[in-house]
C-alpha cells in the first residue's frame, strides 16, 4: 500500500496593495520597537548584574589591599624599631602617612576645582556653532 502525496502547489500569492501593505508595517513599526526596547532593557539588566557584581569584587579587593597596607605599614614601624625608640618609628610612619595624604589632597582638590563647573562647555560650544550655522543656512 503506497501512499501518494498530492503536490501542492499553489499559485502565485496574491498581490497586496499598497495600502494594505503601508497599514502592516504601520502595524509592525511599534511593535518592533516594543521588542527592541524590551530587549535593550534585558541586555542593561544583564549588564548592570555583572557590572554590581565587579564592582562588588573591586571593593573587596580594595579592603584586603587596605589590610596589606596597614600590615606594611606595621612592618616599617617593626623595622624602624631596630634602630630607634618605638615611639619614635610610629611617629615616623604617621608623620609620612599624613605628608601623602596631604599631597594627595591637594592634587585632588586642584582637579576638582578644574573640572568645575560641572557642564559640558566643549558640547555647548559646538551647539551653539552649530544653531548658528543653521540659522545662517535658513536665512539664506
Amino acid at each position: 500500500m503506497a501512499i501518494h502525496a498530492e503536490p501542492t502547489t499553489s499559485g502565485p500569492a496574491p498581490e497586496r496593495s499598497t495600502v494594505d501593505l503601508v497599514r502592516q508595517v504601520s502595524e509592525q513599526i511599534p511593535r518592533l520597537v516594543r521588542d527592541e526596547i524590551s530587549l535593550a532593557r534585558l541586555e542593561m539588566a544583564e549588564k548592570g548584574k555583572r557590572a554590581g557584581q565587579g564592582a562588588g569584587l573591586f571593593g573587596g579587593a580594595g579592603l584586603f589591599a587596605l589590610y596589606g597596607l596597614g600590615i606594611l605599614l606595621i612592618a616599617a614601624v617593626i623595622a624602624l624599631d631596630l634602630v630607634m625608640p618605638a615611639w619614635l618609628a610610629a611617629l615616623i610612619v604617621a608623620v609620612a602617612l599624613f605628608v601623602v595624604a596631604g599631597i594627595m589632597a591637594l592634587v585632588g582638590r586642584n582637579r576638582v576645582q578644574h573640572a568645575l563647573p560641572p557642564k559640558p562647555e566643549h558640547t555647548v560650544d559646538r551647539l551653539k556653532a552649530d544653531v548658528r550655522a543653521i540659522s545662517e543656512g535658513v536665512r539664506r
